[in-house]
């Protein structure tokens, strides 16, 4: 018999129907007992009469139930299973680590992390990443019809896009390598390859010491890049418009996820409002007396100025533009010789975006590469295209799990990835 999933069974009334999954809850009276079978797509109840042996099989062991579905009014649905067969397909062989049928996890987020695949079982985190999926789904669907291309980059490269020390090395073969921080170089390279528009999603790598709720080693970003453009503020109408339709797309298909999650989205005015880096810095001080480290925000300078924005400007997202250029990368195009066509997208407290107008003139990139102590010759093969005809261009890149986290409201971002690796963790 073929098996129906959970969610087809209001279909199926009066029928004789197939289901698989994993033991949620089991409630034993004197003359039934009632299963409650879980699968990808929800919870049964099942009606098991007493003389289908039920003892043995403890709770998330996987089964698979043969009976008939029949209305009756409970707690999960206007339909139940009378059980008429009753098959162990897998057992459970020791007592679980975690409780994951409880509307909460009584346990701290080291314990959730050390047993992460039981941890998914439980229906909040659960939905936590089919939620992040259709953020996923959001950006390739808007950045498709607006012409982009998507591409697929190398993770072992020669060189760190960010021109820093902040890089994993691995050895490949007889030589030196490392884990790239970035698709900056390549989405770059497309770009003047005559793809004009290119996104990717994927992996990248900061070996970065941090060990903070912010941080990743290894993290989702979403890249893009597009070519001829004015300057950074097409990039930034272009995040708006990916932004408004990510969280459409949230509210038509993710309703009951989000539910689950008590979850409120964030609404997204026209446009998203913009301050210089240098306003924020005026801001902070006038409002909040808050003195900032010179050419950055720290996190607590990036609560403030969004609780600013939300207040005083009605937004839970803020750009934040014009950043200096001695702490920008070294492909960002400069605006004059101090501040540069960068930007920050800052949502409920958090960066969750850099992005800008890149260099495409060889000469001028060669000359700003020497301003931020690099050798051009260390990049001869990112600086050949630029040789050849580059287009003006720039793009953006949007931490997957940072979004995910501040729309869910999550309070530490290793929440938001499946298996993080941090500065401690590498398993599971």
């Amino acid at each position: 018999m073929k098996r129906i999933l959970v969610k087809n069974l209001y279909n199926e009334v009066n029928n004789e129907v197939c289901i698989k999954g994993w033991v949620h809850k089991i409630r034993k009276l004197s003359k039934v007992s009632f299963l409650i079978l879980r699968d990808r797509t929800g919870l049964i109840q099942c009606v098991v009469d007493n003389n289908v042996d039920i003892k043995d099989i403890k709770l998330e062991s996987v089964i698979e139930i043969v009976g008939k579905v029949v209305e009756g009014k409970n707690k999960i649905s206007n339909v139940e299973i009378q059980v008429e067969e009753l098959r162990v397909i897998s057992k459970v062989q020791e007592e679980l680590p975690i409780e994951v049928n409880k509307e909460e996890l009584d346990v701290n987020l080291e314990t959730i992390l050390d047993h992460r695949v039981l941890s998914l079982r439980h229906e909040k985190i659960n939905s936590i990443f089919k939620i992040q999926s259709i953020i996923a789904q959001g950006f390739r669907e808007y950045l498709i019809n607006e012409g982009f291309t998507e591409m697929f980059t190398p993770k072992i490269v020669s060189e760190g896009a960010e021109g820093g020390t902040a890089i994993f090395k691995v050895k490949y073969f007889e030589r030196e390598a490392y884990l790239a921080q970035s698709p900056q170089f390549y989405k770059q390279m497309m770009v003047g390859a005559g793809y004009e528009r290119v996104f990717e999603i994927a992996h990248v790598y900061r070996a970065e010491e941090h060990n903070t709720s912010r941080h990743l080693n290894e993290y989702v970003s979403m890249d893009l890049e597009m070519g001829f453009i004015e300057d950074e503020r097409e990039i930034m109408k272009l995040e708006t418009g990916i932004l408004k339709h990510i969280m459409l797309k949230l509210t038509n298909e993710c309703k009951d996820l989000l539910d689950t999650c008590h979850i409120e989205l964030p609404k997204i005015k026209e446009t998203i409002p913009s301050i210089t880096f240098s306003q924020a810095i005026n801001i902070l001080e006038k409002e909040y007396g808050k003195l900032c480290e010179e050419g950055d925000l720290d996190p607590q300078g990036e609560k403030l100025i969004c609780k600013y924005a939300e207040e005083k400007l009605g937004s839970e997202f803020l750009f934040i533009t014009d950043y200096p250029r001695k702490k920008r990368p070294m492909y960002t195009m400069p605006k004059d010789k101090e501040f540069t066509h960068s930007f920050d997208l800052l949502f409920r407290g958090l960066e969750i975006t850099t992005g800008g107008q890149r260099i495409h003139e060889h000469s001028m990139l060669k000359e700003n590469m020497i301003y931020k102590g690099l050798n051009p010759d260390n990049f001869t093969a990112y600086m050949e295209v630029f040789k050849y005809g580059m287009p003006p261009h720039g793009g953006l890149a949007i931490g997957l799990e940072r979004l995910t986290s501040q729309i869910l409201g999550l309070k530490n971002v290793r929440e938001a990835s499946l298996f993080p690796r941090d500065r401690t963790r590498i398993l599971p």
